[in-house]
């Protein structure tokens, strides 16, 4: 039921809804994207007039984020930077909030003693926390990433003050940063989802904003993901309004390989061509990942969508895989995020594969290099 309530929400919010019901919500959350909007002035002008202050800390602090709320591809992007970074000599630490991260007080407690000191996802060498306790995104960056270090953290300016005292790290990476004012950075990236860059242009919660675009101004460079069959030109005249001189970068999402969930089985992603899956996804924008299932040539026969974030329960997932069975479908396929939220599982009537992508450059591989190069002299 409360599933129910939030998707038609969520509907409501994205225009796809209509209706007296319909209208009367708009309307209310209208009102409150009014009260939201206030809140976001009135704290980007106190950072402003110094009432409170901004951190700079010694080495090169980059941020990527977005303006809009979840589906952008900040993990893989992170996680493409970072290697980028680790192979020219950096020694990277990921600094993140661990959203929806569970006993985030205790962990910290329990990894280090210090007051307000980050909770220790990774320190490059070694996976420390699950992700339940770190959150989806720093869990899979610490997996993904060999010798990265990866914090969690709320207050970021301290997190960084930990990975440079105790990790010897040299850059910084803020995962999710752009609204993260507290600490100064040396380059803002700011990743836009071409397929739906600004929503409806409410901020939140009667649209997708988390700022107004004027706060666009603040970012260095704009990074388009999921770019492949669609029109850029007109996002592009729109940034440039707001930024003139930024740079714009045009990227897409790759897939890599299929994972088997259970077995740790990798398998090229041609071996789902014609076959029929059902697909599992708790993202923000699960059309995006549907479409890249169906791009690879498989044919979708159900479509199981839950919030974004959502743990999965035992009995959610034994509904899943019978509806799979009696359907006769190959396997059921999720990301890689949603794959790390999957309960504990001995065995499975059809395989569970999870995709693995990374962020391929296609335009302005150049201007990123020489960002970097400036930033961190790399």
């Amino acid at each position: 039921m409360q599933n129910s309530a939030q998707n038609y929400i969520l509907e409501v919010v994205h225009d796809r809804r209509h209706g007296p019901l319909a209208r009367a919500i708009k309307c209310f959350l209208w009102t409150l994207s009014q009260l939201y909007g206030v809140a976001v002035w009135t704290r980007a002008r106190v950072y402003r007039a110094g009432i409170f202050r901004r951190h700079l800390l010694a080495i090169p602090t980059i941020s990527v984020g977005n303006i809009t709320v979840g589906g952008t591809g900040k993990t893989p992007f992170v996680e493409m930077l970072a290697e980028e970074l680790s192979r020219k000599g950096r020694k990277v630490v990921i600094l993140s909030r661990g959203y929806r991260s569970t006993s985030r007080k205790k962990v910290r407690r329990e990894s280090v003693p210090e007051r307000h000191s980050p909770a220790v996802v990774s320190t490059g060498e070694q996976v420390l926390l699950d992700s339940a306790s770190a959150g989806d995104e720093p869990y899979l960056l610490a997996t993904n990433l060999a010798g990265v270090a990866v914090l969690v953290g709320k207050n970021r300016v301290k997190s960084g003050q930990y990975a440079i005292s105790n990790l010897g790290a040299d850059v910084l990476i803020l995962d999710d940063g752009f609204q993260h004012l507290p600490l100064r950075r040396h380059l803002d990236l700011v990743l836009i989802d071409s397929t739906d860059p600004f929503g409806n242009g409410h901020l939140l919660p009667r649209g997708i904003l988390r700022e107004p675009l004027k706060s666009l101004r603040r970012a260095d460079c704009f990074v388009l993901t999921k770019t492949m069959d669609v029109p850029l030109q007109a996002i592009k005249d729109r940034l440039r309004e707001v930024k003139p001189d930024a740079k714009v970068i045009e990227t897409i999402h790759k897939p890599l390989y299929l994972e088997d969930v259970l077995s740790g089985r990798r398998e090229a992603p041609e071996l789902i061509r014609g076959k029929e899956l059902h697909v599992l996804s708790a993202i923000a924008r699960p059309e995006s990942f549907e479409s890249a299932i169906a791009r690879l040539g498989a044919r979708i026969g159900k479509s199981i969508r839950f919030l974004d974030h959502h743990r999965f329960s035992e009995s959610e997932i034994k509904q899943v895989l019978d509806r799979a069975v009696s359907d006769n479908a190959f396997a059921v396929i999720t990301t890689q995020k949603d794959a790390v939220r999957l309960p504990p599982l001995q065995s499975t009537p059809v395989p569970i594969l999870f995709l693995r992508v990374a962020i391929k450059i296609t335009r302005g591989a150049e201007e990123l290099a020489e960002l970097l190069s400036r930033t961190c002299q790399v």
